[in-house]
This record gives C-alpha cells, sequence and structure tokens, in this order.
C-alpha cells in the first residue's frame, strides 16, 4: 500500500475516479431534479443557484443529467470491462495450458473479432434486436474478449517456463489447476491495469455509440447521448456540448493516469527506473 500511494500519479487518477464514480452512484438515490423533468420554458438557461450547469433543449436539469449519465457510462464500461475479463482470461490461460491446437484455435477466434470493431458489431446487434445500452455492453464486451485472451497469454507465456510451474507439474497437478493456481495469481496486476485501460476505452466507446443512436435510448441518458442532443446548437449554447464532452475526458484522463500509475507502481522493473532489471 504504501508504495501504491507513493506513485501521485496513480493517487490523482484514484482520486479523481473515484469523484466521478461518487458522483454517479449519488444519482442513483438523489439528484437535484428528476432527469425526466421536462419544462420547456426554462430551456437553454445558464448556470444559476436553481440550475447549477443550466438546462438543455427540453428545460431538464444539466447536473442531473450528468450525474445520471457518468453512471450510465461507467456501469456500461464496467460490465463490458467484466465480460471481457470473465471470457478473455480463459482463454488466453487455456492457450498456454494446452497450447497446440487450441492455442491457434484462441489466436485465430482473438484475430476474428479484432476484424470487426466495436461499431460494427453493435450496428449488427441493433439490426437484430435495436438500439440500446444492453446492445452497447455487448459490443464493447465482445471487444474485450480477445484484449484481455491476448494480455493472458503473453503474461502465462512468460510464467509458464518458471521452475515453479514446472514443480507443480511434477506435482502432478492438471493443466486447469496449474493455470488457476500458478499463472492466474501471477498476471492479476497485468488483468488490473488492463482493465483500468479497458474502461477508459469503454466509456469512449459506449460515448461514441450513444452518439449514432446504437447506444442508450431515451428517457435514460448517458455522457454521449448528452453530446447528441447539444450538437445542433453548439455554437448557440456551447456550454450544453462542454460540460458532458468535458466530463468525458476527464474521466478517460483520470483512468488512464490510474492504469498508468497503477502498472509502475505493480512492475518491479519499472519502480528501479530500469526496464531490464528486476527489483
Amino acid at each position: 500500500m504504501r508504495r501504491l500511494l507513493s506513485h501521485p500519479s496513480l493517487v490523482i487518477g484514484l482520486v479523481a475516479t473515484v469523484i466521478f464514480l461518487v458522483i454517479g452512484l449519488l444519482s442513483l438515490v438523489w439528484t437535484p431534479y428528476p432527469i425526466e423533468q421536462i419544462d420547456i420554458g426554462r430551456r437553454y438557461l445558464g448556470p444559476s443557484a436553481a440550475h447549477w450547469l443550466g438546462t438543455d433543449n427540453l428545460g431538464r436539469d444539466l447536473a442531473s443529467l450528468l450525474m445520471s449519465g457518468t453512471w450510465t457510462s461507467f456501469l456500461v464500461a464496467a460490465v463490458a470491462v467484466a465480460i471481457g475479463v470473465g471470457l478473455g482470461v480463459p482463454l488466453g490461460l487455456a492457450a498456454v495450458a494446452w497450447g497446440g491446437a487450441v492455442e491457434w484455435l484462441v489466436l485465430r477466434l482473438t484475430d476474428f473479432v479484432f476484424a470487426f470493431p466495436a461499431v460494427i458489431v453493435a450496428i449488427l446487434i441493433t439490426a437484430l434486436i435495436g438500439p440500446g445500452a444492453i446492445n452497447a455492453i455487448v459490443a464493447i464486451g465482445i471487444f474485450n474478449i480477445p484484449v484481455f485472451a491476448r494480455v493472458a497469454r503473453g503474461g502465462a507465456l512468460s510464467i509458464a517456463t518458471l521452475d515453479f510451474v514446472a514443480a507443480g507439474r511434477l506435482a502432478g497437478l492438471g493443466r486447469a489447476m496449474i493455470a488457476w493456481r500458478h499463472l492466474l495469481p501471477n498476471i492479476m496486476s497485468l488483468i488490473i491495469v488492463q482493465g483500468t485501460i479497458q474502461m477508459s476505452l469503454g466509456i469512449l466507446a459506449e460515448a461514441g455509440l450513444s452518439y449514432i443512436g446504437l447506444g442508450t435510448q431515451p428517457p435514460a441518458t448517458s455522457l454521449g447521448l448528452m453530446l447528441r442532443d447539444a450538437q445542433g446548437v453548439f455554437l448557440i449554447h456551447p456550454w450544453l456540448t462542454l460540460v458532458p464532452g468535458l466530463a468525458i475526458v476527464l474521466i478517460v484522463i483520470a483512468l488512464n493516469i490510474a492504469g498508468d500509475g497503477l502498472r509502475d507502481a505493480i512492475d518491479p522493473r519499472l519502480r528501479q527506473g530500469n526496464p531490464n532489471v528486476l527489483a
């Protein structure tokens, strides 16, 4: 813990991320105004004591929308990362533990998924079952699977040749047990760091999908949906775009800074400032 707290970038990134997460969680129990409350007579109001960030084109309170949208964006990204970890990591470990045809199949599967970006997958899913936040989660999650499979495979390959793994084989442990007991615990730091990176990419992907109408649908809201609603009045009422846009930028920067700091704190080769020397 002392080592983690000694990295200012990690602390700053985590604090900023937690602040945004708390703002999003708060929307589950309280917002200044209901997000579905429309007041056409009070639309396009600037920031004031009554409406901290002003109102949008329908007279809805922008601060309330921002709080709820932040939670939606975090939720979509987190579930998508969970899908990637839950399916991708076992695939990566299986590729190393069994090798041969299994490894070839996993690598070809990841190559196939990488050939279809999340937006294309979302369009295909939307054509079948319609747009929505669930579709965005599925699309981003499918794209995360090969990412975590590759990370898990790369990390496990460097562990599989070490002596304690060979000792496990001599002790009679099966391939699955070796992957569970020896490979997985030793690559968890890689998975955690990659998870923070994929969280930031997931928030960007969700915003992009919602912006083109394939993600979160009204009456729910997200940061990308707020951007889409404000695009037509950017030159007249720029704060409607700046509020969700700045929130997306700050969240992504916070997650990336936290991920970089976490990598530096966990990786022993980076703690000494020399990537070729173990601490």
